[in-house]
C-alpha cells in the first residue's frame, strides 16, 4: 500500500461513528407492523434489534444482517479486518453462528489503487476465514468515499435466541469488551494515536465475539446486544426500553482501555457522541458533576465493540467465567436492572 495514502482522509467519518442518529433513525423506522403479517419472523424491527431473525422450522432460525462504514483506520487490511469483525458481531449478538458472508464494497476507482481495495477484501476475507466462514459473493460499486462491510448470515435454534430486550428485574448487567474506541479514532485522525494505542485498538475492534453463541446456551442470560454507533448508553437504553426496566450503571466499574482513558481525559471525543447524546439524553441521568470527558465515553461509539449482557445476579460468576475463558479478560459487572422507567442512572 501507498505510504502517502491515508483511507481515513476520504471519509467524512468512521467505523461506526459514521450511523445515522438514534432518534432520526427511530423516526425512519417507526412501526411498520411487518412481523404480524409473517410468524415465522422472530425478530424484526420492532426492537432494535442486531439482527433479523426467521425461523426455518423447530430446529433452526435463520439470522440475516448486515454493516457496512467508512475507513476508521487508514491501512487497507486492517480496515478490512475491523468491518467484518464487526458485521459478524450482530449474529454472535443474537446467540447465533455465522454460516455465510457476501461483501459489500464500494470504492472511488479513480482515487485508490487496485492494491488497496484489494489489501481490504483480503483484510475482511482473513476475519470470515478465522469465523470459519466463505465471503461466497457480494456486490461492489464505484462510489466517493471508500465502504466495506458484509451480509453476514448465521444459524440460531428458535428457542435460544438471545433478544435485547428481555432483560428481568434485578438482572447483572455485564459488558465483554473496553469502551473508548470512537475516542482513539478521532485521535488516530488526526495523528495523535501513538502506536500502543492503535495495537490496543486493533486487537479490541478485530476480535470476533464468539463467546455470543456460547452464550446463548445459558437460560440464565436474559438480553444479549453488541455495542456500536450509539455508545453504551444508547445500547443500554435499547434493553430497558424493550425490556420496560431502568438500568443503573457504576461508572467506576467500566472497563475502559487505557490509552483511550488518557486521550479521554485530554478531551478527544467524535462528532457522533455529542449527536448520540442530543438524542437520548432525556432518559439518561448524570451526577451534576460529571466531567464532561466522562459523559464523552459514555456516548463513545463504539466500532466492534463488547457483548453487553443481562443476567440471574446469582449466575453474573459463571458468566464472567465463560467470558473469561473464551478470552475477554476485560469483561465485567457495570450495573444492574431494576423496576420503574426505561431510564439509565450512572453512579
Amino acid at each position: 500500500m501507498d505510504p502517502e495514502i491515508k483511507l481515513t482522509q476520504f471519509s467524512h467519518g468512521g467505523g461506526c461513528g459514521c450511523k445515522i442518529a438514534p432518534e432520526v433513525l427511530s423516526e425512519m423506522l417507526a412501526a411498520s407492523g411487518v412481523q404480524t403479517l409473517y410468524p415465522n419472523l422472530l425478530v424484526g424491527t420492532e426492537s432494535s434489534d442486531d439482527a433479523a431473525v426467521y425461523r426455518l422450522n423447530d430446529e433452526q432460525a435463520i439470522v440475516a444482517t448486515t454493516d457496512f462504514f467508512m475507513p476508521i483506520v487508514d491501512d487497507a487490511y486492517d480496515f478490512g479486518r475491523i468491518a467484518a469483525t464487526n458485521a459478524l458481531s450482530d449474529v454472535y449478538a443474537m446467540g447465533g453462528k455465522p454460516i455465510l458472508a457476501l461483501a459489500i464494497v464500494g470504492m472511488p476507482i479513480s482515487k485508490l489503487p487496485i492494491e488497496t481495495i484489494r489489501q481490504i477484501l483480503a483484510g475482511g476475507a482473513a476475519v470470515c476465514k478465522d469465523a470459519g466462514i466463505p465471503i461466497a459473493g457480494g456486490h461492489s460499486i464505484d462510489s466517493p468515499e471508500p465502504i466495506y462491510g458484509l451480509v453476514a448470515l448465521g444459524i440460531v435454534h428458535p428457542e435460544r435466541i438471545k433478544r435485547n430486550d428481555r432483560a428481568k428485574e434485578d438482572d447483572v448487567v455485564i459488558l465483554g469488551k473496553g469502551l473508548g474506541i470512537g475516542i482513539m479514532s478521532a485521535a488516530l485522525k488526526k495523528g495523535e494515536l501513538n502506536a500502543n494505542g492503535y495495537k490496543q485498538m486493533l486487537e479490541v475492534t478485530t476480535k470476533l465475539n464468539k463467546v455470543g453463541a456460547q452464550l446463548s446456551e445459558l437460560p440464565m442470560v436474559h438480553a444479549l446486544t453488541d455495542l456500536t454507533g450509539f455508545g453504551l448508553l444508547g445500547h443500554m437504553l435499547e434493553i430497558c426500553r424493550g425490556s420496560s426496566l431502568g438500568a443503573e450503571i457504576n461508572f467506576s466499574q467500566l472497563p475502559i482501555l487505557s490509552e483511550a482513558l488518557r486521550l479521554a481525559e485530554l478531551g478527544y471525543a467524535t462528532g457522533a457522541s455529542g449527536r448520540n447524546w442530543s438524542s437520548y439524553k432525556q432518559d439518561v441521568l448524570l451526577p451534576e458533576d460529571m466531567p464532561t470527558w466522562q459523559k464523552n465515553l459514555l456516548t463513545d461509539p463504539q466500532t466492534s465493540g463488547g457483548l453487553l449482557v443481562t443476567c440471574l445476579p446469582q449466575k453474573a460468576d459463571a458468566v464472567l467465567k465463560t467470558f473469561h475463558n473464551a478470552g475477554f479478560l476485560d469483561a465485567c459487572a457495570i450495573g444492574t436492572m431494576h423496576k420503574g422507567a426505561a431510564t439509565v442512572a450512572v453512579q
